[in-house]
């Protein structure tokens, strides 16, 4: 890395670490992730007697303690959001657009050192999660040599980042944190969700982001899972998504004025 790069990454560091609502929005996904993958893998245990036998075999004690990810999502989309959009909303952009006149470096740089904080985010969050959420499973509980347990943890650090990665991407397409949110919150929270449920959708629903990634951090696939991939494919699903946003905005920050 040269001397010029290595400043901007330094800058764009520096720029994280200032501004107390990325800082924030972190440790939130960090505590609604935890939180709430406790509290539903204390309330399975509790409802495990009184399932049925497919409902038995169905059940993962490793993803229950991924619950919590589909609220922590929401708070590591805010993250990357913020990260990108907000030098458009202050009117900041022109100013670092101006000490690095190369836009591909400075995306870059953004993109790497906010992808690198959340990388190291997610990670604990996910191994923490999955210890907390065994420990409030008890004797239903699973262990991290299990097979497909270390790679479900590990994969769920992955898809935290690249969802993050993701918003991101979109950020730097649309310029705009309050139109940003606006779309990917929804998306997210009600549209996928919808997508996946509805049979004539569920198809298409199976290829968007968070649900071909979230295949990675299943242990015990559900019955009569007809998915047409694996865990590492659903994960790649996701990567290539990531790929065409980030690549989307490079393209809007290259051919627009800041």
């Amino acid at each position: 890395m040269s001397m010029a790069a290595t400043q901007v990454v330094r800058s764009e560091w520096t720029k994280i670490r200032s501004v107390a609502s990325t800082v924030w929005t972190l440790g939130l996904a960090v505590v609604v992730t935890l939180a709430l993958g406790m509290l539903i893998a204390a309330l399975s245990k509790n409802e495990y007697d009184t399932m049925d036998e497919r409902d038995r075999l169905a059940f993962d004690p490793t993803f229950t303690s991924f619950a919590g990810m589909s609220l922590g999502q929401l708070a590591m989309i805010v993250f990357g959001v913020l990260v990108v959009a907000n030098e458009y909303s202050s009117g900041m952009i022109r100013t670092s657009l101006a000490a690095v006149p190369r836009r591909g470096t400075f995306l870059f740089s953004k993109v790497a050192v906010a992808t690198l904080l959340a990388l190291v985010v997610s990670m604990v969050t996910s191994f923490a999660a999955f210890f907390l959420g065994q420990a409030m499973l008890g004797h239903l509980k699973a262990s991290i040599g299990d097979a497909g347990v270390l790679r479900a943890v590990i994969g769920g650090g992955l898809y935290m980042t690249l969802i993050t990665m993701f918003s991101m991407g979109v950020a730097a397409m649309l310029r705009s944190p309050m139109l940003s949110l606006g779309i990917l919150m929804p998306f997210f929270f009600l549209i996928s969700n919808i997508l996946g449920s509805v049979d004539a959708t569920e198809k298409v629903g199976r290829f968007l982001p968070d649900q071909a990634g979230s295949k990675i951090m299943q242990v015990v696939p559900p019955l009569d899972d007809d998915t047409p991939y694996g865990p590492w494919g659903g994960l790649g699903i996701l990567a290539l998504w990531v790929v065409a946003a980030l690549l989307g905005g490079y393209l809007v920050l290259k051919r627009r004025d800041a």
